[in-house]
């Protein structure tokens, strides 16, 4: 049992720090001289830009970033609830509190990516953008993906644990 608690929590620190790279790191669209994210632009390694009013599609960036933000949180949250109810819980209760969390952590990031995937052809139009449409999706949203399915992962696994001796 030991040894599935361990994997459970390593599990859910390695979610927790998937979200932490794709929401904080440079690569959600990459090209040759220049790299993007849900905070700002870079062209040629030094020419940063954060991204404000001016940019296309802002709103849907704004919910982007703050969906991202959330499912961070939630994930966090979610970590701590299942300490607490680790040693909280009688023996063979469900750990569901734990599991809601981390499903709407799930669900914010699945929210997050769906909407970047969606937009991000808007997101390039403009002045600022006329050499990135030569890009493509950079690592930061392969791990957001990644971090959607762990995160599902990990809330199912919660709901269907029970506390055992």
């Amino acid at each position: 049992m030991l040894i599935l608690l361990a994997f459970i929590i390593v599990f859910h620190i390695t979610s927790a720090a998937l979200l932490f790279i794709a929401t904080i790191d440079s690569a959600w669209w990459v090209g040759s001289d220049f790299y993007t994210d849900i905070w700002h632009h870079c062209f040629n390694g030094t020419n940063c830009t954060a991204l404000d009013a001016t940019f296309p599609e802002y709103e849907a960036m704004q919910a982007i970033q703050a969906t991202m933000i959330l499912s961070t949180l939630l994930c966090c949250v979610a970590f701590f609830i299942f300490i607490l109810q680790l040693f909280r819980l009688k023996q063979g209760e469900r750990f569901v509190l734990t599991s809601i969390v981390q499903l709407l952590s799930c669900l914010c990031v699945m929210i997050a990516v769906s909407i970047y995937t969606d937009q991000h052809e808007e997101f390039h139009k403009g002045h600022y953008f006329l050499s990135m449409k030569d890009g493509h999706f950079g690592y930061s949203y392969v791990l957001a993906w990644i971090a959607f399915a762990f995160t599902l992962l990990s809330g199912i696994m919660y709901l269907i644990l029970r506390k055992r001796k």
